[in-house]
């Protein structure tokens, strides 16, 4: 069963978040596919990014500058899958969750692995803008960002007093979102398994040096 890992992108107090994740836990929950685990930023008040090679100590087996940027870390790799649900903040995602994505920068964590995402806003967006800006960022994460999304606008009167949304429309939304992220967790699982490429930019930085050594122009 593939592992994911539900990311809460907002630490605000009055987030609407909260009422969200609980409707997208649940019916990961219930897919049947997951052992799901939620990562609210809350819980993890990660510092603002500033590793480098100096902070890290053993390549190898990380240290980091703090416990806490380790245990992220580790907590990213352990996973199959992700499901980010965030809120916009001016055209993009909040900066908690920018950083808490840069902060897993040494060990990949994100590589070669699904990531869909849940939108939603007080306005008529639904969070669609960050939800764009998102699927650029892990691209450079090396992950892959899935087409189908959730998109929740009037986020304040999007669910019933029983949790449901409102509108069928965001459940089926919800449930397409579910049939691929099982699907591609499922495929890069076994293409893991049958072994990865070195990350692009390592590849291409000892290209480089191989030519420069070589004597070959490199421009």
């Amino acid at each position: 069963m593939s592992k994911l890992k539900i990311i809460v992108g907002t630490t605000r107090p009055t987030r609407n978040a909260d009422r969200v994740v609980t409707w997208v836990e649940a019916a990961a929950a219930a897919y049947g596919a997951f052992e799901v685990e939620v990562l609210d930023l809350r819980d993890w008040p990660l510092p603002f990014f500033a590793e480098h090679f100096g902070t890290v100590g053993d390549i190898n087996d990380p240290a980091y500058s703090q416990p806490i940027v380790k245990a992220w870390n580790r907590a990213i790799q352990d996973s199959d899958a992700y499901l980010v649900v965030t809120g916009e903040y001016n055209h993009s995602i909040p900066g908690a969750l920018k950083n808490a994505i840069d902060t897993v920068w040494l060990s990949n964590g994100f590589r070669n692995k699904p990531v869909a995402a849940v939108g939603y806003s007080a306005g008529i967006g639904g969070g669609i803008r960050a939800l764009e800006h998102l699927a650029q960022i892990m691209v450079e994460t090396e992950a892959v960002p899935l087409r189908n999304t959730v998109v929740m606008p009037f986020a304040n009167d999007a669910f019933a007093d029983s949790g449901r949304p409102t509108n069928p429309a965001t459940d089926a939304a919800l449930q397409v979102l579910l049939d691929d992220l099982a699907w591609w967790s499922t495929a890069l699982e076994r293409a893991r398994a049958a072994g990865e490429l070195v990350p692009g930019r390592n590849r291409l930085r000892d290209l480089i040096l191989k030519a420069e050594t070589a004597g070959v122009p490199t421009a």
